[in-house]
């Protein structure tokens, strides 16, 4: 009678603490994801510039995941050994001490022998992580970067890359099996010989008169239940194993630091478009041989529009970094409505100017969807009225489903202009007192961009305007231009002014002139 209770309850123990495991990892799970995207979030664009994106989705959902079967399989299987055989062992004792002789150096080799070989087999964990990283990192860029490598003719070459980091993460698995099968084996080992053992010793007592033939069967049935966790602990170690592996890269992760630190107290509410002003501003980038900006310093009316413009390299998309935050002066400071950028909380910095970049991102969603992420409660009405500002409309309402219209994945299925006038509509949707166009309208012709500019300036009136360009259709409306060349400031004016008094911004133009020139040739 007492056996099967005794199974009964080991069966009911069981499965709660299964549910119990389960519902502790999913939430270690979704707490942990929720840290790292949170603090990914803090580390913003500067930490991507150096961490691959696809080695950082690897860690954020595979790594992950593995730390949930670790701790939802591994922990409690761990708390189990620890627990059920000292008890066994106990019940042993009182049954049949004698069979303690075989039992408990068994269960010491079983516990104790595969530890031996932790250490190296943490280390060809790490070294199949780091493959598996990598492998997955260069399968996204394949995938995303599929075009450009067809038109350079580099398919082929990159498909064997891949396939080399297949191998290499072959062998790495191949390594690491063969390791654990050293450590499945001496437990099984173990395991089977203790049990032998304690059979033996069992049956001599029960010849000798000193225990009866039922005490043997208990002895054998304690003697399973003994090695029972230490069995499950082995195959629970090599399920959880993944999350041990990811240890370092999500620690890494966690632990990385902002390139900037969001000290600030003040709330960016601007009642007005704020005025912006840098002051001797040198910023170096690290690893760069030459600084980015030296002793820059202008000042940006508020509810005006500033142009910057200058050749490639000059600074120009750096300072919009600085304003952002993303990084912080070397030397100078930035200031926003008369008050340093540091004094504001980031995020509210940050929602109080709308920046639309070249390299502008669209989800795999409605046209409407892409458009509401800078204003979830903006009408049909507002979208259009934004869409007609960007010299969008139009293209969107000729498409069969119009603002229905579902993206492809990073609007794969528009154009580069077409992309950047949907950006530029989402930026006008947020309402922000400060607008930065960030060489916006790149992949614009011309003589379309110039069209664009002037109505999205009219479009963005009540807001500072920072228009970067290297493209003077872009800036040639804008009430104060900025030229940049070297990290520097060479000159400040209007169009007109500028063009009259030479220099880099005339430079510029004949070069635009030319260029021009040479197309309709």
């Amino acid at each position: 009678v007492a056996v099967p209770a005794v199974v009964a309850v080991r069966a009911a123990l069981a499965v709660t603490q299964r549910r119990t495991a389960t519902r502790a990892g999913s939430a270690v799970r979704v707490a942990l994801r929720d840290e790292l995207l949170d603090h990914l979030g803090r580390l913003g664009p500067a930490h991507l510039t150096t961490a691959r994106a696809g080695a950082v989705r690897t860690t954020l959902v595979d790594g992950v995941e593995g730390v949930d079967t670790y701790v939802s399989r591994y922990l409690p299987q761990l708390l189990i050994t620890l627990t059920v055989p000292p008890l066994v062992l106990t019940a042993l004792a009182v049954v049949a001490p004698v069979a303690l002789l075989g039992l408990v150096p068994a269960l010491l080799l079983a516990l104790a022998g595969p530890r031996s070989w932790d250490r190296l087999l943490l280390a060809r964990g790490k070294d199949h992580w780091d493959t598996y990283e990598g492998l997955g990192a260069d399968y996204l860029e394949a995938l995303q970067g599929m075009p450009a490598l067809r038109a350079a003719g580099a398919v082929g070459r990159t498909r064997e890359r891949l396939e080399r980091r297949s191998a290499d993460l072959h062998r790495a698995t191949v390594a690491k099996l063969r390791l654990s099968l050293v450590d499945t084996g001496i437990t099984d080992l173990a395991i089977q010989g203790g049990t032998v053992a304690a059979g033996v010793l069992a049956a001599w007592s029960a010849v000798t008169g000193s225990t009866t033939a039922a005490g043997t069967y208990l002895v054998l049935l304690l003697a399973s239940e003994c090695f029972r966790p230490v069995r499950d602990l082995a195959r629970e170690w090599h399920a959880g194993y993944l999350g041990a592996s990811a240890a370092e890269g999500l620690a890494h992760l966690r632990t990385a630091e902002p390139s900037v630190r969001d000290t600030g107290t003040e709330a960016a509410h601007w009642t007005a478009p704020p005025e912006l002003r840098f002051e001797d501003v040198a910023f170096t980038y690290d690893g760069a041989p030459s600084p980015a900006l030296r002793g820059v310093s202008f000042t940006a009316p508020g509810g005006r529009t500033t142009a910057i413009v200058g050749p490639s390299g000059a600074g120009k998309s750096t300072l919009v970094s600085l304003l952002l935050r993303h990084h912080d002066p070397q030397r100078g400071r930035v200031l926003v409505d008369g008050r340093p950028a540091t004094r504001y909380t980031l995020d509210s910095l940050r929602r109080g100017i709308a920046v639309v970049s070249q390299e502008t991102y669209l989800f795999h969603a409605t046209i409407a969807d892409n458009l509401r992420l800078a204003r979830p409660d903006a009408t049909d009405d507002h979208l259009a009225d934004a869409a007609r500002a960007a010299g969008i409309h139009d293209e969107i309402t000729a498409l069969p489903d119009g603002y229905a219209t579902v993206l492809g994945e990073r609007g794969a299925t528009l154009s580069g202009g077409q992309r950047q006038r949907l950006a530029l509509a989402r930026a006008l949707l947020a309402d922000a007192r400060v607008l930065v166009l960030d060489e916006a309208t790149s992949s614009v012709d011309e003589r379309r961009e110039s069209d664009i500019v002037r109505e999205l300036l009219t479009a963005a009136g009540g807001r500072t305007v920072l228009v970067v360009a290297h493209r003077l259709a872009a800036v040639r409306h804008a009430d104060r231009i900025v030229v940049l060349d070297g990290g520097q400031v060479d000159a400040v004016g209007d169009h007109t002014g500028l063009i009259e008094a030479g220099g880099v911004y005339a430079q510029l133009a004949q070069a635009g002139r030319t260029r021009r020139g040479e197309i309709a040739a």
